[in-house]
């Protein structure tokens, strides 16, 4: 095993310039309990690629360096400053999740077990070639499985089902998705199909309404259609759905859909009441496709709630049994109901290069980048 591997780091300086490169780290010495792994597999989640380039306006992106150890610069607009102060002259490593192989191990019976296993992990860190975490922090990945295969086992699949659970811990019974064609909403697609739960998918083309009814979604909806919210309306009263997880953010989608809730929720009441329906209506926010302020035109009663929702806020409110049923539910559904596909696979360098850092800094449905930090320059 190297002494050393590289590792990828971003940095925003008080300057108001990011600077991302690669950098070489000493391989640690994997304490008792203890394993490293070699990465061969770490998406490019929108969740990354936020850490990754913060709040520079990518337009302005350099390229400098050499092929082996290239470096990227760009601007921070001085109006968005004030939201990086927590980072700022701060080298941090990106990558959520990923997965490999592990090649050194501690003493520990259950460290050692695990030399040699294809394994899944999460932390942070991962766009590197070597990661030592805790055996317990790793997930050993069943026989056959590929890193690429592991490589989003957590995030997407932990997220779709925290949906889920949210739902039913709240006393909801179908709920509305947004960006539904995503990697993440086809996956709570095949959770739904299959547990029998009723989903209303926002997609904005008609295009990515064909991706969704070609898995079997049941309620497709068009944002960018001159009929959406009628559309949407319908599926909702269809549903019953009062829980919405938007991954959009900003703009008239949250309000728009608490509306469409709450006139499905009035074609049913027995009786007028000038507050609005008694439903309560609920969307979460838990992505930020749109930066922009949430608009909200209160046509929707009071009996209504907007907040946000984040997977790693959800894992640390539930009991280690239910996050343990939910990592073997996707463990044995991995290959299934929460595969992932990619259409590109990419070294840390090739990254690094423009022309793949403007592709997924789109965040386009149906382009999900893979890196692997062990492949060949």
């Amino acid at each position: 095993m190297p002494k050393t591997g590289l590792q990828l780091r971003s940095l925003i300086t008080k300057n108001g310039e990011l600077e991302i490169s690669l950098v070489e780290v000493p391989t640690p010495e994997p304490a008792a309990d203890e394993v490293v792994v070699r990465v061969e597999a770490t998406p490019l989640n929108p969740s990354d690629i936020g850490l990754l380039t913060g709040a520079a306006d990518m337009a302005t992106a350099k390229a400098s360096g050499t092929r082996e150890s290239p470096v990227i610069t760009a601007k921070v607009p001085q109006a968005a400053m004030g939201a990086m102060a927590g980072r700022l002259d701060q080298s941090m490593p990106v990558g959520n999740e990923g997965a490999g192989v592990v090649v050194s191990t501690g003493s520990s019976e259950a460290a050692g077990a695990l030399m040699g296993k294809t394994v899944a992990m999460s932390g942070g860190a991962m766009y590197a070639q070597y990661r030592c975490l805790k055996a317990r922090d790793v997930l050993a990945l069943p026989e056959g499985t590929t890193a690429a295969e592991g490589a989003s086992c957590f995030i997407n699949p932990l997220t779709a089902l925290g949906m889920i659970e949210t739902m039913r811990g709240e006393g909801h019974k179908a709920l509305v998705h947004t960006a539904a064609a995503s990697n993440l909403g086809q996956m709570l697609n095949r959770i739904c199909l299959k547990d029998g739960i009723g989903l209303v998918n926002i997609v904005r083309s008609p295009q990515q309404a064909d991706i969704l009814r070609k898995i079997g979604a049941k309620h497709v909806v068009d944002s960018s259609a001159p009929s959406f919210q009628d559309d949407l309306t319908g599926a909702i009263e269809e549903t019953g759905a009062t829980l919405a997880f938007d991954a959009i953010g900003g703009g008239k989608l949250a309000g728009q859909i608490l509306t469409c809730m709450e006139i499905a929720a009035n074609r049913n009441a027995k009786v007028y009441s000038r507050y609005g329906s008694s439903v309560h209506k609920q969307v979460y926010i838990y992505g930020s496709l749109d930066p922009g302020p949430v608009e909200l035109n209160r046509a929707f009663g009071m009996a209504w709630g907007v907040g946000g929702w984040l997977l790693f806020h959800f894992m640390q409110k539930i009991s280690p049994a239910d996050s343990a049923r939910l990592r073997q539910r996707v463990v044995a559904e991995l290959k299934t109901t929460f595969a992932s596909h990619y259409t590109q696979v990419v070294s840390l360098q090739e990254a690094l290069q423009l022309a793949n850092l403007a592709a997924y800094g789109r965040r386009s449905t149906g382009e999900k980048f893979l890196i692997n930090p062990n492949k060949a320059v």
